[in-house]
């Protein structure tokens, strides 16, 4: 809604052959561009045709390491360019990329575009965002709730293709693919207005069709400053599911919940036998025993470990929105020997450990009543405004949603309230082409 050119890029490289697909699966790309004239116009754009161009054509049999050597490729390709004219000097842009592949995904990530998974009600952010903001909460010296932490920039990012030389690549994965997953990349043009609950509440009641345009449209109804780019991706097919892995073990973070339930039965089982050892041993000790003093201290030790351990395991498995596991991060960098045309000598990949974020999608009502709070304010600016536009359609959206809504169908409201906000978007589109003298729409 404020800028006259778009400074986001994306890619789409649907295997169209089983050859393909076996060798590189499907390729999805988002890279929102930074720099004066069309700098980030540019960036964005070598970016998205650099990753794709080198990742399909790699001779790498690692798919982890293909990609992220073509996003390294690509950060040549941008900086070269940079350093070619100065009009382009230290031009950037962050690339968020999804590789999903025989039962596996992998992601790379540079910069503050995000990837998302929706999987069995769980909103998952799978990408660390080089951001100010987050680096300074995820080491430690500063809470997001508080004022310091509120007071940080959020645009700020630390790390981008172009800029440098060299730079650092996170990769995360390989994990395994399950029917019903759906997939979302974005530019920060999103996030910035639509927040997670609003995401994974929309993500969970609407149809692929219909999602990327209503997130699109519902930024721009929020006021828009920034570009906007989504992807949406559902995982529907067979071909996509490793069988074999499935039945060996559950996927993902159910593996992970999974032995965490049942290993803390163990833990607290242990934790019982060592203390009732431990004061067994302690009445022996008592009674002129001395010998078994030591054994009840060790027994007591070893029971205070367990309990901790579980402790430990139930904080981790229960709280899921914690956000981040830096001290991981830190310790889990590995180098990649590339030999790349512009001869740059070594860059590295760093092995991520995601999801950062977790969010369970039960927000209905109140996502709700956010989507009817930007449809009225649209058309309360349009009275005010005096525009002469046509409601009829976004009232009768409207209305079915309330009815919805009254009988407790959240999903089926929501859907019918997005239907309205995206007409209500058609008209303020026309009314934007109708007033040419301004290419702006102050709501």
């Amino acid at each position: 809604m404020r800028r006259a050119n778009n400074q986001d890029s994306y890619a789409v490289m649907v295997a169209e052959s089983e050859e393909r697909f076996e060798r590189r699966g499907h390729l999805f790309v988002v890279a929102d561009g930074m720099g004066a004239h069309a700098a980030g116009e540019l960036a964005s754009k070598i970016a998205c045709e650099q990753i794709a161009m080198r990742y399909i054509g790699s001779q790498k049999t690692d798919v982890g390491q293909a990609l992220g050597e073509a996003v390294h490729r690509a950060n040549t390709a941008i900086y070269e360019r940079g350093q070619s004219n100065p009009e382009f000097h230290n031009m950037g842009t962050t690339a968020s990329a999804l590789v999903l592949i025989q039962g596996r995904g992998y992601v790379a990530q540079v910069g503050d575009s995000r990837i998302y998974r929706l999987r069995k009600g769980i909103l998952e952010q799978l990408t660390f965002d080089h951001s100010l903001v987050w680096e300074m909460e995820a080491s430690g010296q500063v809470s997001s709730d508080s004022p310091l932490g509120k007071a940080i920039p959020k645009n700020v990012i630390t790390r981008s293709l172009g800029p440098g030389a060299h730079v650092m690549v996170d990769l995360e994965g390989p994990f395994e693919l399950e029917l019903g997953d759906r997939y979302l990349l974005c530019s920060d043009g999103l996030t910035g207005l639509v927040d997670d609950d609003d995401l994974g509440v929309l993500m969970d009641c609407l149809p692929l069709e219909k999602l990327t345009p209503v997130l699109v449209d519902l930024a721009n109804l929020r006021g828009g400053p920034d570009n906007i780019t989504v992807i949406a991706v559902d995982v529907t097919s067979d071909n996509l599911i490793d069988r074999t892995r499935l039945r060996q073990s559950p996927p993902g973070d159910q593996a992970f919940r999974w032995s965490s339930v049942h290993s803390s039965r163990s833990l607290l089982a242990a934790t019982a036998v060592c203390w009732l050892g431990a004061i067994g041993l302690a009445i022996a000790a008592y009674s002129g025993g001395s010998k078994w003093t030591g054994s009840a201290i060790v027994a007591f030790v070893l029971g205070a470990i367990a309990l901790g351990i579980w402790a430990s395991g139930v904080l981790v498995t229960d709280d899921r929105r914690r956000p981040l596991n830096v001290r991981r991060r830190k310790h889990s960098h590995r180098p990649v020997q590339g030999s790349y045309d512009s001869g740059l000598e070594k860059s590295e990949i760093a092995t991520g450990t995601g999801p950062y974020r977790h969010y369970p999608v039960d927000q209905h009502r109140n996502v709700f009543s956010r989507l009817v709070e930007v449809v009225s304010e649209i058309h309360r600016s349009s009275e005010q405004h005096h525009w002469d536009l046509d409601w009829n359609d976004v009232e009768k959206y409207s209305t079915s949603a309330t009815q919805a809504a009254s009988a407790g169908q959240w999903k089926s409201a929501i859907e019918y309230q997005c239907d309205a906000a995206l007409q209500a978007m058609m008209l303020l589109r026309k009314q934007q082409d109708d007033s040419a003298s301004d290419t702006a729409v102050d709501l």
